[in-house]
């Protein structure tokens, strides 16, 4: 899993080339200078590897640890739900920085949420700070949605989840995407009393990078 690059929403020209009839070039903005009052598209990735199947779920503010585990909790109930009817754990690969960091605590405490609420263990692995490339949904998943909608501007959200969706290739992948309206507050804290309170257990090897988050018990 993982944040793939942001993008902005608009008639922004999108690198690569793409064959359309002569005469009818879609013009664009020669400039793309940054500018807060243009709405940028946050895709959020999931990427089953057994399966060889991806899951975006499509942010329109900002990319926090919040936003990144409400976007694997709509691919457990969109996709992996009825994909693993039995599961009873799940396994998490990530990177180490960004919205999923191994540094946040609002990351574990949100995780630690989903896994109470589900009811099942998770656990995490993060990939050591420095080797983000190591993470196969930059080669599996988004470089695909990048070629699939080369040389088009993502001229509004509706655009840029239907391009997500519609990226397949030979050897079998296949895509969901929806579009996350729902606002993330950045900036929010989470106190040592909540960390303390966490049920998680750090791995012998490198547990700051490795841990596992158990459901908690309700109070009796």
């Amino acid at each position: 899993m993982d944040t793939k690059k942001k993008e902005l929403v608009g008639a922004y020209k999108n690198a690569g080339r793409e064959w359309r009839p002569k005469g009818d070039a879609i013009e664009v903005l020669t400039h793309d200078f940054p500018d807060p009052e243009v709405p940028k598209a946050v895709p959020y990735g999931v990427y089953d590897i057994g399966h060889n199947s991806g899951w975006v779920n499509v942010g329109m503010g900002a990319d926090t640890a919040e936003f990144a585990v409400e976007s694997i909790r709509q691919w457990w109930k969109h996709m992996g739900q009825a994909r693993y009817p039995r599961a009873r754990s799940l396994l998490i690969c990530a990177d180490s920085g960004g919205s999923n960091g191994y540094r946040l605590h609002l990351w574990k405490r949100e995780l630690q949420a989903f896994s109470t609420q589900q009811r099942f263990t998770i656990t995490v692995c993060h990939f050591p700070p420095g080797t983000s490339k190591w993470n196969k949904i930059e080669h599996r998943l988004f470089s695909f949605i990048t070629l699939n909608w080369r040389g088009r501007p993502l001229t509004e959200y509706r655009t840029i989840v239907s391009l997500i969706a519609a990226t397949t290739t030979k050897t079998g992948l296949t895509v969901k995407a929806r579009l996350d309206r729902r606002t993330y507050k950045r900036g929010i804290k989470v106190s040592a009393k909540e960390m303390k309170s966490l049920n998680l257990t750090p791995h012998g090897f490198h547990g700051e990078w490795n841990y596992t988050i158990q459901p908690q018990r309700s109070p009796r």
